[in-house]
């Protein structure tokens, strides 16, 4: 394992500051991501939050860390409001689309791999659908009320609040105005003792066609939302974590709720490190699938996007800013993607890497990721590197290392697009050569010359076009 030489720093919630990080076991890390609730597609605002903790999993792997990284599936249990109320999410989904649940659930799993994989989203070593543990739900429960720190009430399971010495662990706002975060209206419901205390376990569907149920010591029923990351993440992680990821919607009650229920479970402290990223926003506010038509990867692929262009944006910005989002602002991007990619594509990978360059710019680019995961200031130490005079191979191998975390496609994108255009390199080398001739021959104002090598290259099936930047060159 390499020496971790950089101490990695980031903006803990739980502390409400950037401090450094210390995990329990020394050079491992036990990291969990809230999962997505598989009842519809992702929205792109959804992925800024994965990219943004893969991006932490893959600077951590970078400067040395084991890490092992663990996420739930949501299939049952989350309602479409955080605090317990509403309709199920997965009977939506499933009402929506005449399907089962379960049919909804594997078909929307699948779509939120696959946008993963096009965004290069790291699949987390553990990945398990709550359905898969409701037996390690009951568990917790049982154990949660022999403790007196749960009730039942109205045919459903309560963990009772007033039982703890701090429940809003993550703010000293008041709960008036912590409810402003919770997702959709927050309903009044009479079985509770307390109006912050939350379900552990439904026994009175109020959903007479709910299709996922289970039996359980307290009735047929169902788990509430909050229990699943708690006992996913102690059955594969341990008693004991060091980060806690999700998106800052997560916070309260979500997070709030499984710290309250995950250490009055095990009687000491759960999770170290709480990692939460900001919103992104379009012109009207936060994304959301409530608004009816939202913004997906297969949407931006629709209208010409590389789905990677849409990370660089992401990781344009820090993750603890709000990001608002423009096709305007993409087409920029893009732009400045395919400069990226074509210089370092073009670059002469033979001879020798300078050591020292590579050893210098290597701990520039991780001292960006040490200082709060600085994702902006990596990039502008990748174009300060390949600005930098020293041999191509150095660059080369620097792109290739720096993409390691990054995860643009940084070395092979030039290559791949090439092939689909079915541009060869000595093609290109000839393009670009005859490019430099008439941009000579119109320097010297021998426009003749500078026509006949644009009509050459035409009958070859190239075209030119003439813009601000410079000259691009097109296959027919």
């Amino acid at each position: 394992m390499k020496k971790m030489e950089n101490k990695v720093s980031f903006y803990n919630t739980l502390t409400r500051k950037v401090e450094p990080f210390v995990p329990n076991e020394d050079g491992k890390v036990a990291m969990y991501t809230c999962g997505p609730t598989v009842y519809h597609y992702a929205h792109i605002g959804n992925l800024r939050s994965y990219i943004m903790e893969d991006l932490l999993e893959k600077a951590l792997r970078y400067v040395g860390y084991d890490v092992k990284r663990v996420m739930n599936i949501t299939d049952v249990g989350h309602l479409s409001s955080d605090a317990d109320t509403g309709e199920d999410k997965m009977l939506k989904g499933a009402k929506r689309e005449h399907k089962t649940v379960m049919e909804i659930a594997r078909f929307y799993t699948d779509a939120f791999f696959s946008d993963c994989g096009k965004l290069n989203i790291k699949t987390p070593d553990v990945v398990e659908p709550a359905t898969n543990c409701i037996s390690e739900f009951i568990h917790m429960i049982d154990t949660l009320i022999k403790k007196d720190y749960a009730y039942e009430s109205g045919g459903n399971i309560y963990f009772d609040t007033s039982k703890l010495d701090e429940y809003y662990v993550f703010s000293s706002q008041s709960e008036k105005e912590l409810l402003v975060g919770v997702r959709d209206d927050v309903d009044e419901d009479a079985n509770k003792r307390n109006k912050s205390d939350f379900v552990l376990w439904f026994t009175k569907s109020k959903f007479d066609d709910q299709e996922l149920k289970w039996d359980s010591p307290w009735g047929v029923g169902y788990p509430g939302w909050h229990i699943e990351c708690s006992c996913i993440s102690m059955k594969h992680l341990g008693e004991y974590m060091d980060i806690h990821c999700g998106g800052v919607d997560n916070i309260f009650p979500h997070h709030t709720n499984e710290i309250a229920q995950s250490e009055s479970y095990l009687g000491h402290k759960w999770c170290n490190y709480w990692f939460h990223v900001h919103h992104l926003n379009d012109k009207s506010g936060k994304m959301s699938k409530s608004k009816g038509d939202f913004l997906t990867v297969s949407l931006l692929e629709s209208k010409g996007y590389d789905p990677i262009v849409y990370r660089l944006f992401c990781l344009q910005s820090h993750y603890r800013k709000p990001l608002e989002f423009s096709y305007e602002v993409l087409d920029n991007m893009g732009a400045a993607y395919d400069k990226l990619v074509k210089k370092i594509g073009t670059l002469d990978r033979d001879g020798e890497v300078d050591k020292t360059k590579f050893d210098s710019y290597r701990e520039k680019f991780e001292a960006a990721l040490c200082d709060d995961l600085n994702s902006s200031m990596a990039i502008t130490v990748l174009y300060d590197m390949l600005k930098d005079d020293m041999p191509d191979a150095t660059k080369y191998a620097l792109a290739e290392s720096f993409d390691e975390v990054l995860s643009l496609n940084l070395t092979t994108a030039h290559a791949a697009r090439e092939a689909d255009n079915g541009v060869d390199a000595e093609l290109e080398s000839y393009v670009l050569a005859r490019i430099e001739e008439r941009k000579a021959a119109k320097k010297a104002k021998d426009f003749a010359q500078a026509d006949a090598i644009r009509n050459e290259l035409l009958e070859k099936g190239i075209v030119l076009e003439d813009t601000r930047e410079g000259v691009k060159w097109k296959k027919a």
